[in-house]
Formats: C-alpha cells, sequence, structure tokens
C-alpha cells in the first residue's frame, strides 16, 4: 500500500509541474479541479489523492510535497482551534481558516514553479482546494453565503451536507440529518450560488449561475453534496439522495461512512458523477489503496486526520521528552528545513531579489 501511494504521489508531482498545454495555466481554481476531475473521471490519471488541510502551514505542506489538490477539514480546523468537530468553530472562523489555506497554497505553487524542482521557467499552476462547509451555517440563503464567502476566499469547490446543525464529524455517535426534501433544496442552494451546468452535472434543473455571472465563467465553485444519511435512515435512503443532488446539479458527491467494500462498490455503481471517498484511519469505512478505489469508480480519495493525527502524535511524543528532561531531536526538524517549510528560504530569495 505504501509503494502504490508513492507512486501515485510521484504521479501527482509529475502531473501539476510537467509541461502542459498554455491552457492549463491561469485558470481558475475551480476549472483547475474540474479538470483534474475530467482527467480522472476519463482513465487519463490516477485517483486524485486529498491529503486533507487545515492552516497555511498544513496547506503549503501538501502544495510542497507535489500534491494535485487538497481539501480543507472542519475536523482540522475545529480541532487546531482546541475544539471538537461539532459546529463549535463559526463560518467566520472556518472563513478565516480557508484566506489562510489559500494563501499557503498559493506560495507552495508560486515557490515550486520559481525555486524548486520544476523545469526551469515553468508557469505557477493552482493547486484547488474543496472546502468543509458544514450544513451552510443555517438555511439555504445561508449556504449561497457560505459559497460566495468561500470562493472569494479562492476555494475550488465546497462541501454541503445534509445534518442537523449543529453537525457533528461522520463518524461519531449522535448524527442526525434534515428530511429529504431539505437536503435536497439546501444542496440546490449550493448549486444555484455558484452553477449547475458543470462538466459532470446531469444538466437537469435550471442555473442562476450567480458567482459566475458576477465573476466569469470558470469561476464559481464546484459543489460537494455529502450525505449521512445512511446510518441514520439506510443506505437506500442515502443513495437516493446522493442520485437527487445529482439531479439538482451538484458536480460531486460524497456518501459518507459506508460500512463495507460491497456498500462502496454499489454506491459507485449506481450514483454518477465524481465521487469521493473518505479514507480516515480507524474509522467506519474500510481503508482500501488507491488503485483499488479507482477501479471500483471512485474519483478522489480524501485523507481527512492524518495531518493533524500524525502532528498531535509527534507533539505529544515531544512534550513527554520535554518533560522527562530528554532530547527531542529524533522528533524533530532541524532548523533549517522548519525554515525551509515555513517560507525562509523563498522569503530570504525575494529579499535578495529586490535589494537596491
Amino acid at each position: 500500500m505504501v509503494y502504490v501511494r508513492a507512486v501515485h504521489v510521484l504521479i501527482a508531482g509529475v502531473l501539476l509541474y510537467a509541461p502542459a498545454p498554455a491552457a492549463s495555466f491561469g485558470c481558475p481554481p475551480p476549472e483547475r479541479l474540474r479538470r483534474l476531475l475530467q482527467a480522472t473521471d476519463n482513465g487519463e490519471a490516477p485517483i486524485l489523492l486529498l491529503p486533507c488541510c487545515y492552516d497555511g502551514l498544513t496547506a503549503r505542506l501538501v502544495g510542497l510535497s507535489g500534491f494535485n489538490a487538497t481539501f480543507m477539514t472542519g475536523f482540522g480546523v475545529s480541532g487546531a482551534s482546541g475544539y471538537p468537530d461539532a459546529q463549535l468553530v463559526s463560518f467566520n472562523e472556518m472563513l478565516s481558516a480557508a484566506n489562510s489555506v489559500a494563501e499557503g497554497l498559493s506560495s507552495a505553487a508560486l515557490e515550486r514553479a520559481k525555486y524548486g524542482d520544476a523545469k526551469e521557467g515553468s508557469q505557477p499552476i493552482a493547486i484547488p482546494c474543496i472546502a468543509d462547509g458544514d450544513t451552510g451555517y443555517g438555511n439555504a440563503i445561508n449556504v449561497k453565503r457560505t459559497v460566495f464567502g468561500y470562493a472569494r476566499a479562492g476555494m475550488a469547490g465546497i462541501m454541503i451536507e445534509d445534518q442537523v446543525a449543529p453537525k457533528r464529524c461522520g463518524h461519531v455517535a449522535g448524527k442526525s440529518v434534515v428530511p429529504f426534501a431539505e437536503a435536497v433544496k439546501r444542496v440546490q442552494a449550493a448549486c444555484d450560488a455558484s452553477r449547475i451546468a458543470a462538466l459532470f452535472s446531469c444538466g437537469k434543473g435550471i442555473s442562476r449561475d450567480e458567482y459566475e455571472a458576477l465573476f466569469g465563467q470558470g469561476a464559481g465553485p464546484l459543489i460537494l453534496a455529502r450525505t449521512d444519511s445512511l446510518v441514520t435512515d439506510g443506505f437506500e435512503d442515502a443513495i437516493q439522495r446522493c442520485i437527487a443532488f445529482r439531479e439538482v446539479g451538484c458536480d460531486m458527491t460524497f456518501l459518507e461512512a459506508p460500512q463495507s467494500v460491497a456498500q462502496m462498490e454499489e454506491y459507485c455503481q449506481r450514483v454518477s458523477g465524481p465521487k469521493l471517498a473518505n479514507m480516515l484511519e480507524y474509522g467506519s469505512t474500510p481503508i482500501l489503496p488507491p488503485v483499488e478505489l479507482q477501479k471500483m469508480g471512485y474519483t478522489m480519495a480524501a485523507y481527512p486526520l492524518t495531518l493533524l493525527s500524525a502532528s498531535i502524535k509527534a507533539m505529544k511524543e515531544s512534550l513527554n521528552l520535554i518533560k522527562e528532561g530528554k532530547p527531542t531531536y529524533d522528533k524533530i526538524l532541524s532548523f533549517s528545513e522548519t525554515k525551509d517549510v515555513v517560507g525562509f528560504t523563498k522569503y530570504a530569495k525575494e529579499e535578495e531579489h529586490y535589494k537596491c
């Protein structure tokens, strides 16, 4: 599994930084994400791996590691703020995190193109991010405001889910979902705010294309519609919700917490368009290699807590060593490596460039 992931990361780096047609350069993040999804959907590229970030530093790490895209996890933003993922973090706090993530991804893309191992003179390519929009933070009108806010922050896609507010992590107890019709209207509002006539949409319904009407074609973020109803209302209800979400125009679907490979396979067979697999270690869903997920029909594989959990583990181990009066060298990077990751290397070069 490690070898397969390493190969896919290598391929992702090649796709992101190798020379590409001029039309690939300078396109808005939503359009870049759309092209990545299309390449995977057409079998021209491997499944899109989405290690999830939650702040500017983790976004930079994802970008500098050569991944094509990422996902801003609400669990991570909440956890980094000192709270559980139970919608204790507000929309404005999530929006602030989205701005930090967008800046981190931009700096990583520019740094790789200008100072990294990309071919000399290559153009920077945007690293799109799908942001966790939770329940939209209110009614359908609030959902539309959430879409606009994330879009202005530079997010390429927005996930909207059908839980009752306040929502909670999809792999913990106590979830509940809104009724079927309300869930569909919530997703429809998100699509209306962004765009409905997307590449993978079924083409049904009428789009107001509100964001794109203001800011141009290709600028509207893609909509990822998530359902948590499998646990509360059963597998068939969850499938019907995903189908209905597609009918009102969502670009991608996300069936949360399938509990078997059979459920994952049936979801991929019955629901059209790009689909997200949530690879939460120690969660409810089987963890499968990317190649198996793609064969099954998934377009994206998200790793929501890997970076957060790994950092917590490393920090706890380091704190114990400090408490015991022991050295921490085996747990940390060198000072020069740390400076490089946070951007000091690029900063010094830029500073030198502009000296009088």
